[in-house]
């Protein structure tokens, strides 16, 4: 039975290659697949997926979804509610929960859009 496709030609270039040479040549087209995905990854998110990292921050669902409103209203979202959280707690000095509680129950989010508008790390 003949084969009906390319392989032996596509192969010409690789059968001379080592070992060594195939999986560092794996790993590079492998990096070429997943980088895009990383890449969306890192600049798109969305509310289900802040929720998420809310919940697994400590934060109830009834307030993960509050804080995640809140980015949402205050254009906070692209940076992260975690990080928004996260960056609130630093700036107070509490830990992330209770400052995310506390940015709900003040309503402070003139103090979180200030950390990402005014540039600090």
């Amino acid at each position: 039975m003949k084969r009906t496709d390319d392989f032996e030609t596509r192969r010409e270039r690789l059968k001379s290659l080592s070992d060594e040479e195939l999986k560092q040549r794996f790993w590079e087209l492998t990096e070429k697949l997943v980088d895009p995905l990383l890449q969306l990854g890192y600049e798109n998110t969305s509310p289900a997926i802040e929720r998420s990292v809310l919940l697994r921050m400590g934060f109830s669902s009834l307030e993960a979804k509050a804080l995640v409103n809140g980015c949402l209203e205050h254009n906070l979202l692209g940076h992260g509610a975690g990080n928004v959280v996260y960056r609130y707690a630093r700036q107070k000095g509490q830990n992330v929960r209770d400052a995310g509680l506390m940015l709900l129950e003040l309503n402070d989010w003139q103090t979180a859009e200030q950390l990402f508008l005014g540039g600090e790390a």
